[in-house]
């Protein structure tokens, strides 16, 4: 049975997840049938740019896609170096898709890295979280993790101390609880969980599967 997130705003909130709460569940199969999303009002906002959302490319690109990941799950870290270069250079850079990334962490470790990186300036948001994804195997799994994603972090310009400052910091540990909260009303139970104009795709999805469903929503 998967874990519940049971926190509440606030002061309630930082402590839970630095208590160790654990926030959803594995990672499902690949190639999931895509699912229409139930019209209802709360889920169009949540289908739409939030305010505090992440986006990468225009955000008036007229297809939206919606990520929702969690930075210790390993098929999320593929997606991102693997998938995403493909996707960003064939369809986001040229101005048919954005991305809105929003964080479902799977742990308390991915719910500390997710706080980390939105502390991150909104310019180099999608660096920092590039950063994270590409070095999870040298950190998501070690004893002290935080500690060790301080040291590709440094490169980006974040040492120890702002690291901890953010990791105190209430509205960011806020923000990421916001997100995983929208991502359950939305259905969300796994990552990667992407939703394209209103369609819901769980798990790993290939260049070429996503070429096909973009080719089709461009016409």
């Amino acid at each position: 049975m998967r874990n519940i997130l049971i926190v509440a705003a606030g002061v309630v909130a930082v402590a839970a997840i630095a208590a160790g709460v654990y926030f959803g569940t594995r990672a499902p199969s690949p190639g999931q049938p895509p699912v229409a999303v139930a019209a209802t009002p709360e889920k169009a906002k949540l289908l739409g740019v939030m305010p505090g959302d992440h986006v990468l490319g225009d955000p008036k690109a007229p297809i939206t896609m919606i990520e929702y990941a969690s930075f210790t799950c390993p098929h999320c870290a593929h997606f991102h170096t693997q998938i995403l270069p493909e996707i960003k250079k064939k369809w986001i850079d040229t101005g048919k898709v954005k991305l809105i990334y929003r964080d479902f962490p799977l742990d308390q470790v991915a719910a500390k890295a997710a706080q980390i990186a939105e502390c991150a300036a909104p310019d180099r948001y999608f660096g920092i979280i590039d950063l994270i994804f590409r070095s999870q195997p040298t950190w998501a799994a070690t004893p002290d993790p935080v500690a060790e994603l301080a040291k590709p972090l440094r490169i980006a310009g974040l040492n120890e101390a702002e690291i901890k400052t953010c990791l105190a910091n209430e509205a960011k540990a806020n923000a990421v609880i916001a997100d995983y909260r929208g991502g359950e009303t939305l259905g969300v139970s796994s990552t990667p969980t992407l939703f394209i104009d209103g369609e819901q795709y769980k798990g790993a999805r290939s260049v070429e599967e996503l070429d096909s469903v973009f080719a089709k929503r461009a016409k």
